[in-house]
């Protein structure tokens, strides 16, 4: 029980990377409050773990917005006193070149993949300081280390991610609050199906993303998971500033 006793606010929870890792966190022994934009996935997560023994508040919210921001600190705080780890993971894949990206796609990359971390952090910085301490992990990408074609906006906000985890481990470390990213390869996710499938040939398209792994193969949400775990967990307590690869060997 890796994380009993602690609370986890887990953003983008009810699919993908978010999902697996919220449910590996409960089995952990976390108390969770998972926050998505799809409430009724949610829902059926939390009372999925509920009951395999484990506490999951689904928060239906966006996290591009201040206000559900703070309503969701505000109701972790609520329930559970404290919150000690904060993975910020929500996050969408636009696709294209510059020259084809709209301003409309552009700031809502931005809003959901950096501004949304913004916000957690600024208000949940405080609550550590109060508190001793805490872990902030961030979703960034494999992309943000090795750019690949066809994904220049996507690229620019997972650097974003990296840097502005970089700069916040070191501003927080006297204050005992971790702050680590991890930046993923290729995953089979329900978002990289809706992906494939846009494609003229979805089948060549699949063959393409793997054949860029030197593993040759997709990660899965649960091999993410853990690498999210050991990051947020007391294991790692001399690890910050860390964007972590986890790709497939794609970034070699």
């Amino acid at each position: 029980m890796k994380l009993k006793g602690k609370t986890a606010i887990v953003t983008g929870a009810a699919a993908g990377i978010g999902k697996a890792s919220t449910e590996l966190f409960a089995s952990e022994g976390a108390h969770i409050l998972a926050i998505d934009l799809d409430g009724g996935k949610l829902e059926h997560l939390a009372s999925k773990i509920t009951s395999s023994g484990g506490i999951c508040l689904a928060l239906r919210g966006d996290v591009s917005q201040s206000a559900d921001v703070q309503n969701a600190l505000n109701t972790a705080i609520g329930r559970f006193g404290k919150i000690d780890i904060l993975f910020n993971n929500a996050g969408i894949v636009p696709a294209g070149k510059i020259d084809v990206t709209t301003e409309e796609q552009w700031d809502r990359a931005m809003a959901i993949n950096v501004k949304s971390m913004y916000l957690f952090c600024h208000a949940i910085v405080p609550h550590f300081k109060e508190h001793g301490g805490g872990v902030i992990l961030n979703t960034a990408s494999a992309t943000a280390l090795r750019a690949v074609v066809d994904r220049a906006c996507y690229t620019a906000t997972k650097a974003a991610v990296v840097g502005l985890t970089k700069s916040m481990a070191l501003d927080y470390v006297r204050d005992n609050i971790r702050v680590n990213c991890l930046c993923p390869g290729t995953v089979d996710t329900p978002s990289l199906s809706e992906r494939l499938a846009a494609f003229p040939d979805p089948a060549e398209a699949k063959k393409n993303f793997i054949a860029r792994q030197p593993m040759g193969r997709f990660g899965t949400a649960e091999e993410i998971a853990l690498a999210a775990l050991y990051l947020v967990s007391d294991e790692s307590a001399f690890v910050t500033g860390v964007a972590f690869a986890i790709d497939g060997g794609l970034t070699i």
